[in-house]
């Protein structure tokens, strides 16, 4: 179990590692293949060597394969940009992933209203 300031640490090193993703993400890489790109969260393993950063992707099922495939081919940049501005001596092995969450989401309350309008038919 991590003491208190060693977790603060993690969450404050993590919050930072978010904020400079989306910097670089959104404003440094030039890629066109590069859509909208949103990150929802870092999650940093226990080591602190590796994270996982999960994007939202914007357009059709082709474009968010091509974004996420770019993501990945510039983690050399992208970990070079994040060592340089955190003053970091080694930056974490980054990991994108995509979040389907915000979709599952919006599928659950599809189904919700759905089974809400049901009970309501049901009911005179």
């Amino acid at each position: 179990m991590e003491n208190r300031s060693a977790q603060h640490h993690k969450d404050r090193q993590v919050e930072a590692i978010k904020e400079e993703l989306t910097l670089i993400v959104t404003g440094e890489l030039n890629d066109p293949r590069i859509g909208l790109v949103t990150v929802n969260e870092v999650v940093m393993a226990p080591g602190g060597k590796s994270a996982r950063i999960y994007v939202s992707l914007e357009g059709n099922e082709k474009e968010q394969k091509q974004s996420l495939s770019a993501l990945t081919e510039a983690v050399g940049f992208i970990r070079h940009q994040l060592a340089d501005a955190l003053s970091l001596r080694v930056a974490p092995d980054v990991h994108f992933v995509a979040d389907t969450s915000v979709l599952h989401g919006a599928r659950v309350e599809q189904l919700l209203t759905r089974i809400e309008k049901r009970e309501r038919k049901r009911k005179p």
